[in-house]
């Protein structure tokens, strides 16, 4: 079967100049109604880094008419019937984060900004937005459809631990009441789906969308020929049997109440969901959803084919306003203004990090832009976009350095089932790593008239760089303003065999290399390394030692990052089993040091910060409960002195003195966003 392409035979010939938010706008290009309304968490920029941007110039270019309610009063159905009955259908979505990652700290403390939002102002999309929008598109209009998409709901689309309910909840399609939910790149699917439904074919009969998820009754398979395999044993292996086509072969997960009531079943349907995550080799997944009459399956098919570089560009190149909708007027837009002179060359990743999510959503095959697109678009930014002075402040993607890069040989891809190329050693089949495609867009976006910097902001995968060591000379010489971001994560064995990242010595390597060739170009320039505390695995041993190294190193991190269980990552799964799912479960699995309470967080974060003076009492406590006083004191093997520094005084305006306490540590970075 030919795979589908997102590119249309005849692109739509007058686009709008911002898809429309109002019935006005609406008037202005004489429609009388819309196709797909799209409900979406963000404000709406119209820019290719915006979720609802890329889809709605999508289906503009196939001749559709897209409205967007962006950031609607949830509270009722009123807002959502500002556009009018959709003739399609709904498509909702939280918006370029999950709304609880929006929302919530890991330490589970509301959030006093949105950066998605106007004047950065915070509450102006619900908790579990998806579901909340999903509902009042029901209200406003019944009997339309709604599809849901985007990050929250492909994390969530089967039973997910959820951080700030502290429980696992179901299936966010089943919790929204969706008809379909459409997860990771969605473009393939989206545009098969409208064909089809144009074409007449009502929604509930379409259920073969790579990428798609839906609800059908228990024991339904799509034919005669399809096998169904028990998966639901912890302590059984499961084989694909001989003779039977892995594209008509249903893998069935441990049921919602099984996975809800024992975190061991929850980590062995987290293994399963990422061993399925090739789309070459991945199989149909099902899960049972309650019992007696009202039980459904939950189905999900095989991850959505990578798109082309044709269709990257494509879509790239929509005729984006590249800049917020008018009717925001002067508002600033954080998110906006971090990413507007910033070009994504590419997507996916397969670095395989079990924090993070990235990989779940967008795959693991990389799908890259051409050279001459992306050139196309660094022109673009020079001529349409407000404020640019001639600075490109990014060329990157999940990461910066995985363009171009693939399995050598499309047959071993095809069959391989490793969760990462790259851990724990850079597979011998990636190709060799070669950054001469990533080498030479760089020197061509230098030499693109107007431009006279170009930074990379996404950050390196520096196991790879230190492959290609003229690639880091490249970046070292033309491409760091001064500081460049980099993440080891932790420099102790056990955390980062649980992350799946590289041992220290790898970042020992890349930084001989970043300051050989910094200094050979006559400047002095930083790494700026971030690290997780907390994370599965890590004992207050290993944070000590994290923190001596800090110390000896002479690092002294102001915003520092603790471990946030986000939905459907390995390991949240860590998290919530207290098991490790990159191990086989049988016989109760291999036990995962996890930290849990407030007290021991608090801990691990502080000794990140353990230049700070507001955390000395926690970690001078901690260091005589570990046996570890010789880091109590003065000399440079100590951690921290014995006593808290005097308390300094200043004069009131009134004359009289008050206590002036220690800086506080600093809130945590922004969540959601992927660091390689």
């Amino acid at each position: 079967m030919n795979t589908p392409t997102i590119l249309p035979q005849l692109v739509n010939p007058n686009p709008a100049p911002f898809l429309p938010m109002s019935r006005a706008e609406m008037d202005a290009l004489g429609w009388d109604a819309c196709d797909v309304v799209l409900v979406t968490g963000d404000a709406y920029v119209d820019h290719p880094s915006f979720g609802m941007a890329l889809v709605g110039r999508l289906l503009e270019a196939h001749g559709l008419r897209v409205g967007i309610i962006s950031q609607p009063d949830w509270r009722s159905a009123e807002p959502f019937r500002a556009l009018g009955r959709p003739r399609l259908f709904f498509g909702v979505t939280a918006g370029n984060m999950d709304s609880m990652v929006n929302h919530y700290t890991s330490d589970r403390r509301i959030r006093s900004d949105d950066a998605y939002t106007p004047g950065g102002v915070a509450g102006k999309r619900p908790d579990r937005a998806v579901i909340v929008y999903t509902q009042r598109c029901r209200e406003a209009f019944p009997g339309v459809p709604v599809v849901i998409g985007g990050i929250e709901a492909s994390l969530r689309r089967i039973a997910q631990y959820d951080h700030w309910s502290e429980k696992v909840r179901r299936s966010i399609l089943l919790d929204a009441k969706a008809d379909l939910l459409l997860y990771g790149n969605a473009e393939r699917a989206l545009v098969v789906l409208i064909t089809r439904l144009q074409a007449g074919e009502p929604l509930e009969s379409i259920r073969d969308l790579r990428g798609s998820a839906f609800a059908v009754k228990p024991g339904w398979l799509p034919g005669p020929e399809w096998v169904e395999l028990d998966a639901t044993d912890l302590d059984r292996p499961v084989e694909q049997p001989k003779g039977a086509a892995r594209e008509r072969t249903v893998v069935r997960l441990p049921a919602f109440e099984t996975v809800a009531a024992n975190p061991l079943a929850y980590a062995h349907a987290s293994r399963l969901l990422h061993l399925e995550s090739n789309p070459f080799n991945a199989r149909a997944l099902v899960q049972r959803h309650g019992v007696g009459p009202g039980a459904r399956d939950l189905w999900v098919n095989p991850p959505p084919l990578p798109l082309t570089t044709e269709e990257m560009d494509f879509l790239y190149e929509r005729p984006y306003a590249r800049r917020p909708h008018p009717s925001y007027g002067n508002a600033r837009i954080p998110a906006w203004e971090m990413i507007r002179f910033s070009v994504s060359i590419m997507r996916g990743c397969f670095g395989g990090c079990t924090f993070c999510s990235i990989t779940e959503h967008e795959g693991r095959i990389i799908q890259n832009r051409s050279q001459e697109s992306i050139v196309r678009e660094i022109a673009a930014i020079r001529d349409k976009t407000p404020g640019f002075s001639g600075h490109i402040t990014d060329l990157g993607g999940p990461t910066a350095n995985m363009y171009r890069m693939r399995c050598k040989d499309p047959a071993i891809e095809s069959r391989c089932r490793r969760l990462s190329c790259v851990y724990p050693d850079v597979c011998e089949n990636l190709g060799g790593t070669d950054h001469r495609p990533l080498i030479a867009l760089y020197r061509a976006a230098r030499q693109v008239p107007g431009v006279k910097l170009v930074t990379i902001g996404s950050g390196v995968r520096y196991d790879l760089a230190v492959k290609s060591p003229e690639y880091v000379k490249e970046l070292v010489q033309h491409h760091v303003s001064g500081r460049l971001k980099i993440a080891p994560e932790h420099t102790e064995p056990e955390p980062l065999a649980h992350m799946m990242k590289p041992g220290v010595e790898t970042y020992y390597r890349f930084r001989a290399l970043f300051e050989r060739y910094s200094k050979a170009a006559g400047k002095r320039q930083q790494l700026i390394p971030y690290f997780i505390a907390a994370h599965p695995g890590t004992t207050d041993e290993a944070m000590v030692n994290l923190a001596l190294w800090l110390k000896q190193n002479g690092f002294k991190p102001d915003q520092v990052q603790t471990f946030l269980p986000t939905p459907m990552a390995l390991a949240t799964a860590m998290y919530h089993s207290g098991r490790n799912p990159l191990k086989r479960l049988a016989n109760g699995g291999k036990p995962v040091t996890v930290v849990r309470k407030g007290r021991q967080r608090r801990l691990h974060k502080a000794l990140l910060r353990w230049h700070d003076p507001a955390n000395w009492p926690l970690i001078r406590e901690a260091l005589r409960a570990l046996g570890r006083r010789d880091l109590i004191g003065y000399g440079p093997n100590a951690l921290v002195p014995p006593v808290d520094p005097p308390i300094q005084r200043q004069r009131t305006s009134a004359g009289q003195p008050h206590k002036r306490l220690p800086q506080r540590a600093s809130t945590p970075r922004k969540q959601g966003v992927k660091r390689p």
